[in-house]
């Protein structure tokens, strides 16, 4: 049997509420596109990484540093949504969506996302999860938690402290990981399911998945140095921040 054939995907908008043309912000003189780019070459999964965009600045940028791109439509309510537009026009098995403003990203992060499901038929979709460090993170909204089961399976995803301490017991608290991996068919499937309340409630699409009963396999990541690698950038605040990161880092 041939090995899948394992396709990276980076969903790319012009628009942003926060920070207009996110995706070719400069961060110490090179695109944030081109960044996550460069650092999705470097997985040993990956067969090939794509950009998809509605936008052609983004499309001409990522052609100048010698990138791949996949055009799609304007109107995508989500980056799953573009991902599956482009993941149609292109031969794959395994898609990965990785986020395009978390311009430091471990390869290895990729990685270990695709393992489940290269290795494990009755996996639908594969994430990655960070333990909680920062105090401060465990009562932010804009920091997802995750719970399991015994095998790894995500039980629930949700903006609030999960699980709640009501007894003083030893435990983690897990952050999780904005890195997807799916077959090709889940993928359509996914964009096709009709929304459900506790996404509304949460505004986590992932919960439409656990609702309508796909298997998610989450996996503790063994990268460290988590403010670096998960670094996110949505601010131009957060354009200085990364490059003070690169500053302290080279």
């Amino acid at each position: 049997m041939r090995d899948p054939c394992i396709v990276g995907l980076i969903p790319a908008r012009y628009a942003s509420s926060r920070l207009p043309g996110k995706p070719l912000a400069l961060i110490a003189g090179k695109p944030m596109i081109q960044r996550v780019y460069e650092r999705c070459l470097a997985s040993t999964a990956l067969l090939s990484v794509c950009v998809a965009t509605d936008d052609v600045r983004i499309a001409e940028a990522v052609e100048r540093f010698g990138g791949r791109v996949v055009m799609t439509r304007p109107d995508h309510p989500s980056g799953t949504d573009r991902v599956a537009e482009a993941a149609q026009k292109i031969e794959a098995d395994i898609i990965v969506n990785i986020q395009g403003d978390q311009p430091f990203m471990d390869a290895a992060m990729i990685d270990e996302a695709v393992a489940p499901l290269v290795n494990d038929t009755d996996v639908d979709v594969s994430t990655l999860m960070f333990p909680i460090v920062n105090e401060d993170d465990l009562y932010n909204p804009s920091v997802v938690k995750v719970v399991t089961d015994l095998t790894g399976k995500a039980l629930y995803f949700s903006r609030s402290l999960i699980p709640y301490p009501r007894e003083s017991i030893s435990h983690s608290v897990f952050e999780h990981v904005g890195l997807y991996v799916y077959r090709k068919e889940t993928l359509l499937r996914l964009t096709r399911l009709p929304a459900t309340t506790l996404e509304k409630v949460e505004s986590l699409e992932q919960l439409r998945w656990l609702e309508h009963g796909l298997r998610i396999r989450v996996t503790e990541s063994a990268v460290r140095d988590k403010e670096y690698h998960g670094f996110s950038v949505d601010t131009r605040e957060d354009i200085e921040r990364a490059e003070q990161m690169l500053r302290e880092r080279e």
